[in-house]
């Protein structure tokens, strides 16, 4: 390690004693060259494994770069096209528009996060009698688009679960197996896998809650977004693979052109921030763009940084969740790239004080648009759930959600014709019920008629599972529309 990075390892020490956390491995690289990798912690505190620069970290989102990585060697190859409707590439099982025409959402929106598809995750554990279903029963139950595709964005990790499903599709192999063999061992990444190998479960990083408990191994119905496994050292590897200038024992699997495409922020089009194929790109004042990617889930926090200009990758990753990865990779970032970050601090400042004032109550005001009577369904697996809206002009907004009681939302909003709020109720579905949850309103209101969606997500009351933080919640979400049948309040 040189001396410029010694004051960041020294607060990783710190803040490691004091926030009671496992373990952090850190890496840095400039121009082909790794010029600070180290660990600390423990990787398994139980039976003492410590954390090095190659101990596999579990990457949670990270994983959505380097599967579109894999998405676009198809492309590279002929085999995929990036417009073509997601629906193409499937099988039986296909995306339904509850709005607009599903034919629209292309691979490039499931990887911009443009679909239509809603805001979507669901874990199995190993010590529960929950088993993963299959990917084309996921679509068939969670597949709708409850936006028109390229209206809005909505991160969602299902539309990367169907990613996977396209890459074995259309591949002819298993989606773990074409990440080994075209992704990770071409790029010298031999601590990475999609999930765990017998070889990698016994130097994990293992992932605990804020209890300091360690969860039992969990799995998810979206593996392209949240199952890849790698170390600080290959993350770096693949990271300069994004750089164009990569390590000798290195092999550039994807022309520059391919690389290119991935970090232009097809997300907002016209603008220089938003998400391009899997990355979320951002450019500065000054011009300096930086892709990146963080993961955070139970037991997971990471982040890494890629300033292709300038030859430049970072990462930091923890195996609990905790700020501490992002703060030291963006240190690590302002070490090689002073400019950019100050720059960086500042944007992240104003994004933060301008979420806060967001954040700050004022009283609902439905307005003429919205006030009055609202009947439609909501759409479960199964079955049509009656829903009635009333909206009072006070402010006051009652539901009924079949023949349940009467409920009230609660924290209603109304800002640019996205009507939420949240409510108690429940809608009979077997996957929801596996978790304690409330259900949020997501509708966006388009004349006489409303439709979206209602979120059941699960609520964290901090003893779910015997102690806190032990288990991550779902978020499940159904199609639901409603048209106007009262105009004004009686």
């Amino acid at each position: 390690m040189t001396s410029e990075f010694q004051a960041i390892a020294d607060s990783i020490e710190r803040e490691l004693a004091e926030q009671a956390l496992p373990s952090l491995a850190v890496a840095a690289a400039k121009e082909g060259e790794i010029v600070w990798e180290q660990a600390f912690g423990w990787a398994d505190r139980e039976n003492r494994v410590p954390a090095t620069p190659h101990t596999p970290y579990s990457m949670a989102s990270i994983s959505k770069p380097i599967t579109t990585t894999a998405l676009m060697l198809l492309v590279q190859q002929g085999k995929l096209d990036l417009d073509a409707p997601a629906n193409q590439y499937l099988g039986d099982a296909k995306l339904r528009a509850v709005f607009g025409d599903a034919e629209k959402a292309t691979v490039r929106t499931l990887a911009n996060h443009t679909s239509g598809l809603p805001l979507h995750y669901q874990f199995f554990y190993a010590d529960e009698p929950y088993a993963r279903p299959t990917m084309d029963e996921t679509i068939r139950r969670y597949g709708n688009l409850v936006r028109m595709p390229g209206e809005r964005l909505q991160y969602s990790n299902l539309g990367f679960g169907i990613l996977d499903y396209i890459i074995s599709r259309v591949s002819g192999k298993p989606y773990r197996d074409f990440m080994r063999e075209q992704v990770f061992l071409p790029l010298g990444m031999f601590q990475s896998a999609v999930d765990l190998t017998p070889e990698m479960e016994r130097i994990q990083a293992v992932r605990y809650g804020g209890d300091g408990v360690r969860y039992p191994f969990y799995d998810f119905d979206h593996p392209g977004a949240s199952a890849i496994y790698a170390s600080a050292h290959d993350l770096i590897r693949f990271g300069l693979l994004h750089t164009g200038a990569i390590m000798k024992d290195q092999r550039a699997i994807l022309l520059q052109e391919m690389l290119e495409q991935m970090r232009v922020a097809t997300s907002a089009p016209g603008k220089l921030n938003g998400f391009g194929v899997g990355w979320n790109c951002e450019t500065d004042a000054d011009g300096v763009q930086v892709i990146s990617h963080s993961g955070g889930m139970g037991g997971v926090s990471t982040l890494l940084l890629v300033v292709p200009e300038h030859k430049i990758v970072v990462t930091a990753l923890a195996n609990a969740g905790c700020g501490l990865p992002h703060r030291v990779a963006e240190e690590m970032l302002a070490v090689l790239l002073p400019d950019v970050g100050v720059r960086r601090k500042e944007a992240r400042e104003a994004r933060k004080a301008e979420y806060e004032a967001s954040q700050i109550p004022t009283s609902f005001k439905p307005g003429k648009s919205l006030t009055g009577e609202w009947r439609g369904t909501v759409r479960t697996i199964d079955r049509e759930i009656p829903l009635t809206i009333k909206v009072k002009s006070g402010g006051d907004v009652h539901l009924q959600l079949g023949d349940h009681l009467k409920a009230l939302l609660n924290d209603a909003k109304l800002r640019d014709d996205e009507f939420k709020g949240i409510f108690v109720g429940e809608l009979g579905v077997k996957d929801v019920g596996r978790r304690p949850h409330r259900l949020h309103l997501d509708l966006k209101l388009r004349g006489d008629s409303l439709t979206g969606c209602i979120i059941a997500l699960t609520h964290i009351d901090g003893t779910e599972g015997g102690a806190p933080g032990r288990r991550t919640g779902n978020a499940l979400c159904f199609a639901t529309t409603l048209q106007r049948t009262e105009k004004a309040e009686k």
